[in-house]
């Protein structure tokens, strides 16, 4: 196997690494997932485990993991549950659901509560009205929208919580993939919204797990 695991990164900057999954050759995979299934070994978490990436992990091994196909994301086990620390996970529509699943799942994995909020795109400004109570109640804000983007720009309106916006690769035409959303995103009114890269809500998990650590949560 020629992966070489960075062991001292959560020493150095409080995250651990993870495995990104998408590209890797087929025989390195399937000897990461033989290594973490061993009881003993530390947790990790896999992102971008596409269909086709979990079909490298032996089938007998799978019961080691907990598998999340629409998130494309898998662990043998959590860090541990941390006593405080909430993070709000704000999506558009419910076409976003992988990238705000790859987020929530990173935050549960690293031991926070992730508390998602879906479906509250702008096209019915009432639902983001019904939930901001909600959302201000948590630590930390991650959003995540295709298309034109706007939840982005109306949440950091509403909220003074650190919010980590994600672009979003859902959408027709003009929507590029993302572009759009990245650029509308990143042209928002709204003060202070940090925007990750297209579809990276392991990124913006990340972003948020520093910030909650410098809470002290």
């Amino acid at each position: 196997m020629s992966v070489q695991f960075d062991d001292a990164r959560e020493a150095r900057i409080g995250i651990p690494e993870a495995v990104f999954c998408a590209s890797k050759p087929e025989a390195d995979l399937r000897a990461l997932f033989t290594r973490f299934a061993a009881p003993e070994t530390a947790p990790i978490l896999f992102t971008r485990v596409a269909p086709d990436r979990w079909a490298c992990c032996p089938e007998e091994l799978r019961p080691s993991y907990d598998y999340d196909p629409v998130s494309r994301t898998a662990w043998n086990k959590t860090r541990g549950k941390r006593p405080t620390g909430r993070v709000a996970l704000v999506s558009a529509g419910t076409a976003d659901g992988a990238v705000i699943g790859e987020a929530a799942r990173t935050i549960e994995y690293l031991g926070w509560t992730a508390v998602r909020f879906e479906d509250c795109g702008v096209a019915g400004l009432w639902r983001i009205q019904k939930a901001i109570a909600d959302i201000n109640a948590c630590d930390v804000v991650i959003c995540a929208a295709g298309l034109d983007a706007a939840l982005a720009s109306v949440l950091g309106g509403l909220t003074d919580r650190p919010i980590f916006a994600v672009p979003t690769s859902v959408g027709y035409g003009v929507a590029a993939g993302g572009e759009t959303a990245l650029r509308s995103m990143l042209a928002s009114c709204a003060p202070g919204v940090a925007v990750m890269n297209i579809d990276n809500g392991y990124g913006a998990a990340c972003a948020a797990a520093r910030v909650l650590r410098a809470l002290g949560h």
